[in-house]
């Protein structure tokens, strides 16, 4: 027997157990930290979904009543043994033999082995002899360098509780919604119960939690306690308590963008957030929208951006409680953009010279024919202003003129800058038509809003800086230039005006600040979306409104649904910092402008060099044109036709348009296709052939006027003297 003894004490100290601080170090929580630029935590992210572990807890952060409940339960005699219970051992014994079942022998320490087994080595736990012999010696070895406290400690933060709830962390503020150290015995009972059958019936638990409560001479606990136990049950699934919801949907795209870039993600990770302005806008969120509810407007998105950085400053994907799909992520959804694109339209026409701020735009209804009919646009108000100026016609953001404007462009020009920008359409500009100036191409927010940060730099568009390591970013002074400064700082300022957008909005709206500001709103189809995208010196701010669902909103505007959002956000970013007007670029010419019959009231206005003047009137009160005023209108430079094989050709003639800045349209002009002269009416329809031309228009002394690009598309070829025909 004492050589038994020896031999057992000799293998027990030859048994390597790891150290208390190494299982401790090696325990991972399912969750990643996000905090914000400023260390403060943000959001728990889950990221392993086999267990929902919590924090580890420490032995001292766990109330008396669950360590009672649990020694109670699991290990009476457990400060008397030294890792193994002979009494609980010879118990055990005795009803294997002679009642045909054994009782619970392994004492807390043996369990402990069989966890660190599993966690460490990625054992599988079995209930063979072989295996309990194991767990007895190594139980022995454990106690020798683990202190009682320790033992209890790694015991309560890696078991099972119930499903996926692994440590009194995570089932404490899961099932209870408190902390361990606030743990009652009712409840302790009940928790302790669960070791021995996490995924019993709520009946079974009870029963067990009584026979606890009972050796612990608290019987009258007793007392409905199933109905206790299947209450709390049901919170298996709730989150944790004082689990920070701040930002989900943000830590989400993040953990999936550190992953994809094959970084390890470390317990924590620091984002470019800043979490009282992200509180903020959520209070500002749900403060605007619980009013709008009555009107059918159940969710929000808010998005800011650093102008010189890139970085996310606040992300909110849904409107959290209010939402109708709080895990719906608006920043990243697909949307109709409205009337925010215009603002990209105007200045490319802008920049092109075939408009200027000071350009008048005829605000009247048209019909324009289309492959599937008439495409007849409308502005919101169904109200017509006559001939406007582009500053009032995107200021105040009237329909018919941006149409007209994109008629100059044409839409697959439109579409070609937009995807440069990083917008998401998926489809050419034919497949929009003339409908994408009044945004029915789908968009989300953040690439939205990350294309006006372009207009803020100067024209220049870089990707948005999420700050994964490893990834490159652009910033805005190495940034593509996708419009020119020139003409960024142009449509800035129209944005920024009052007076020109008191058409439609007033004087005093959501969208006027006491500091400079430009700002775009957008409504799309039916009221099913609502955008308000605007700038100041520092920062871009997007604001969306509207259903998950894609549900029609009733008689909300960009002003009144997502720009007091707007309004709210960035007056709080800048409630210490003034926001000051952009510098006028070196290539701005400012002109002072008389508009003939009191058409608008004379002002300064600004132009790219070569385009100004003084004088603005209707083409019908102007004396004749010279020719050097001419250019081509249509069609736009690096258009791009398509012959279809089974049209006459006769029916594919592509009709050459002059006509110059006051609008008006000369009856002749000198056509030049690939240097050979086509002939002098305006318009001209003309039989392309496949390839690349250059089309030209000259005057009489033979000097080019304009010229465009385009390219012809097709295999069928026309006759030679088609060229001229």
């Amino acid at each position: 027997m004492a050589l038994a003894f020896f031999l057992m004490r000799l293998m027990v100290a030859q048994q390597e157990v790891p150290s208390f601080e190494t299982v401790k170090a090696a325990y991972r929580s399912s969750y990643v930290a996000l905090l914000d630029a400023q260390g403060h935590l943000l959001q728990q992210q889950r990221q392993d979904f086999q267990e929902r572990r919590g924090e580890w807890t420490v032995i001292d952060d766990v109330s008396p009543a669950m360590l009672d409940a649990l020694l109670v339960s699991e290990d009476k005699r457990f400060y008397a043994h030294h890792g193994v219970d002979p009494q609980a051992l010879l118990g055990a014994a005795y009803k294997r033999l002679f009642e045909g079942h054994s009782g619970g022998a392994s004492t807390l320490s043996m369990q402990l082995v069989g966890l660190l087994d599993e966690r460490l080595f990625r054992q599988k736990r079995t209930r063979t002899y072989r295996q309990k012999a194991r767990q007895i010696i190594m139980a022995q070895a454990l106690e020798l360098s683990w202190s009682k406290a320790q033992i209890l400690e790694a015991y309560l933060n890696l078991v099972s509780f119930r499903g996926e709830l692994t440590g009194i962390d995570s089932a404490s503020r899961a099932l209870l919604q408190k902390y361990p150290a606030g743990i009652d015995y009712r409840e302790g009972a009940m928790l302790a119960a669960l070791l021995r059958a996490p995924n019993a019936s709520a009946k079974t638990v009870a029963l067990r939690a009584c026979g606890i409560l009972q050796r612990q001479a608290f019987t009258r606990d007793c007392d409905h306690l199933e109905r206790f136990v299947g209450y709390y049950l049901a919170n298996q699934q709730h989150a944790h308590l004082d689990d920070p919801v701040l930002a989900p949907h943000y830590a989400s795209h993040l953990l999936s963008l550190y992953k994809a870039s094959g970084q390890a993600v470390a317990d924590t990770i620091t984002s470019t957030l800043n979490r009282d302005l992200q509180v903020y806008a959520l209070q500002s969120i749900r403060r605007n929208l619980k009013p709008l509810q009555k009107q059918n407007a159940n969710d929000a998105a808010v998005v800011v951006l650093d102008n010189r950085t890139g970085h996310i400053l606040s992300y909110i994907g849904s409107s959290a409680d209010l939402a109708s799909a709080a895990h719906v992520d608006h920043v990243r959804a697909l949307r109709q953009a409205g009337s925010t694109l215009k603002p990209f339209l105007y200045a490319q026409a802008i920049d092109q010279g075939r408009l200027t701020a000071a350009s008048l735009l005829d605000d009247r209804p048209v019909n324009l024919a289309t492959g599937s009919g008439l495409y007849v646009p409308q502005n919101y108000d169904r109200q017509y202003s006559g001939w406007v100026s582009v500053r009032v016609a995107l200021a105040s953001s009237l329909n018919i003129p941006a149409v007209r404007t994109l008629t100059m462009v044409t839409p697959d020009a439109f579409q070609h800058l937009l995807s440069r920008l990083g917008l998401p359409l998926a489809q050419s500009g034919d497949y929009y038509g003339y409908s994408l100036a009044l945004g029915s191409a789908e968009v989300s927010l953040l690439s939205l809003t990350n294309a006006f940060r372009a207009l803020a730099n100067g024209g220049r568009y870089s990707d948005v800086n999420w700050a994964v390591p490893g990834e490159e970013y652009l910033s805005p002074a190495s940034g593509e230039p996708l419009i020119s400064a020139s003409t960024a700082w142009i449509v800035g300022h129209m944005l920024s005006d009052r007076q020109a957008r008191a058409r439609t909005f007033g004087l005093d709206s959501a969208l006027s600040t006491p500091f400079w500001s430009a700002v775009k709103t957008g409504t799309s189809k039916d009221m099913r979306d609502n955008w308000t995208i605007g700038w100041s010196q520092d920062y871009t701010v997007g604001v969306w409104v509207g259903n998950s669902s894609g549900a029609s909103m009733y008689d909300i505007t960009g002003v009144s649904g997502a720009g007091p959002i707007w309004h709210d956000v960035m007056g709080y970013l800048h409630q210490n910092r003034p926001g000051k007007a952009p510098a006028i670029p070196a290539g701005v010419v400012a002109e002072q402008v008389v508009f003939e019959q009191d058409l608008e009231p004379s002002r300064t206005e600004y132009f790219l060099p070569g385009t100004e003047l003084s004088r603005v009137a209707l083409a019908s009160s102007l004396p004749a044109v010279q020719d050097q005023s001419l250019f081509i209108s249509h069609p736009a430079h690096d258009t791009i036709i398509a012959l279809d094989p089974d049209i006459p050709a006769d029916s594919q003639r592509l009709l050459l348009r002059a006509g110059n800045t006051a609008g008006r349209v000369t009856q002749t002009v000198n056509w030049y296709v690939n240097g050979q002269y086509l002939g002098s009416a305006n318009p001209y329809a003309w039989l392309p052939l496949p390839g690349r031309h250059r089309l030209e228009i000259r005057d009489g002394q033979n000097r080019v006027l304009d010229a465009v690009v385009i390219q012809v598309r097709g295999a069928r070829l026309a006759k030679p003297d088609d060229q001229t025909g």
